[in-house]
């Protein structure tokens, strides 16, 4: 290695031009799959906590979109899986829906001035989803904390009564911190819901007179299953009453999370429950993973293409650096091969000198790649709120090492090609005689 010792000390500012280069490039790579690579395991890393060993949805829907087509039945569901599977020990149904909430004081100016004079510039009902779920029948399953207030206080779902919607109306809803922080509101407050939108200030009087007032009986943490900052839970029910779009005698859900007793051979209660129940498409961990890493991997593509652009860019930058350095140290190669050096050895010594600029580029690349990585974690976790607790958006983890040096080892191997060549075509004689 002396020989590339020399030469990379007899070029400092050529060295340092390469080495940062190769960094940058090696960084950028780092960083993309640090990026694909935290995003995969902390989605995996909740899931496998949740306790969700099966999830079942209507039929053909695919977890790659945001609709999902209406499960009929929901009240009924739960008992119909633990006769169908005796493994199932939960069954939950859940419906989400897009709702519009508001506050008391928005409601008083709305009372104020018919027309919505009274209404402060600025103000006006927020868009938010909701969930309707049994509260009480969630065991196993990793469901959002209560921070402050009582939470739900009636076990069941009161409102389905002996089969039919016509039970008594809680009227309570759990707000997550993110919606209670837009509405202003905490425990004990009194908020309105909706699945109509405010078509302006002027008909806020008419809005509030078909919206449905409820009482906040907890603010939760942010949810894993949705990552949303701004969530209202409803007990199901009266979520179906609420929706706009299906009448609550439908008994509609948007899917059934399913906690098993025994997890640990969960295709087999797969095929159990897909067979009881065709109109659904029960999908495992594993295939909601899938989903997942499927996702992940659009983004790991997109960090291999412009990681590949980045290598061609250092190898040719390196590779340039290498032919300067072997057209200024032609003499000497010629005076090498004089006294005896082989085209092997003179070969080697340019590819030891490839590979030490390879490595003083990830010496930079290395620490700068994580940096990026961790700022990246930083700005993202603060501009999207809700995420749940423990969840990272970058992982340094041996794949993303092993892929920087493989990175390493293409830009010395690629960048050292062309300079090789020119070295072992030195011509010995003539660069004997040259001046």
């Amino acid at each position: 290695m002396r020989y590339a010792w020399d030469g990379v000390r007899r070029r400092p500012g050529r060295t340092a031009l390469a080495a940062l280069g190769i960094g940058l490039a090696t960084a950028l790579v780092i960083a993309l799959l640090a990026l694909s690579s935290g995003i995969e395991g902390s989605a995996s890393r909740l899931a496998v906590a949740s306790g969700v060993d099966l999830l079942a949805v209507s039929a053909n829907t695919s977890l790659a979109t945001d609709a999902f087509p209406p499960v009929p039945n929901a009240h009924e569901l739960p008992g119909a899986f633990a006769r169908a599977d005796p493994n199932v020990a939960t069954a939950s149904p859940w419906l989400v829906n897009d709702l519009v909430f508001a506050n008391a004081s928005l409601y008083a100016a709305a009372n104020a001035s018919p027309d919505g004079a009274a209404v402060p510039g600025g103000w006006g009902p927020s868009g938010a989803e909701a969930v309707g779920w049994i509260p009480s029948d969630n065991a196993g399953l990793n469901t959002p904390t209560v921070l402050a207030g009582t939470g739900f206080t009636l076990p069941g779902d009161p409102h389905w009564a002996n089969g039919t919607d016509t039970g008594p109306d809680t009227h309570e809803v759990v707000l997550d911190q993110g919606l209670a922080q837009v509405l202003g509101v905490g425990p004990g407050a009194t908020i309105w819901a909706s699945p109509h939108a405010l078509p302006s200030a002027a008909g806020l009087e008419r809005w509030y007179a078909n919206a449905t007032a409820f009482r906040v009986v907890g603010l939760s943490g942010p949810f894993w299953l949705i990552p949303s900052a701004l969530l209202g839970f409803f007990y199901l029910s009266e979520l179906q009453a609420l929706d706009g779009g299906l009448a609550a005698a439908d008994d509609d859900a948007s899917l059934v999370l399913v906690h098993l007793t025994d997890p640990t051979s969960p295709g087999t209660d797969q095929s159990r429950l897909a067979a009881a129940f065709p109109a659904l498409n029960v999908l495992t961990l594993g295939d909601i993973l899938g989903e997942i890493d499927h996702i992940v991997d659009l983004y790991r593509t997109f960090g291999v293409l412009v990681g590949a652009i980045g290598l061609v860019v250092a190898a040719l930058f390196t590779s340039t650096v290498l032919l300067m350095s072997v057209d200024d140290r032609s003499q000497e190669i010629a005076l090498l091969r004089a006294i005896g050096y082989t085209r092997a050895t003179i070969g080697r010594f340019v590819l030891e000198e490839s590979a030490l600029l390879a490595l003083l580029g990830l010496a930079v690349g290395a620490p700068l790649g994580v940096g990026i990585g961790y700022g990246l974690d930083l700005l993202l976790t603060h501009l999207l709120a809700g995420l749940p607790a423990g969840f990272s958006f970058v992982r340094f983890d041996a794949g993303v090492a092993a892929t920087a040096l493989v990175e390493i080892g293409a830009i010395g191997l690629a960048a050292a090609v062309v300079p090789v060549a020119r070295a072992l075509a030195v011509p010995i004689a003539e660069e004997l005689r040259a001046p």
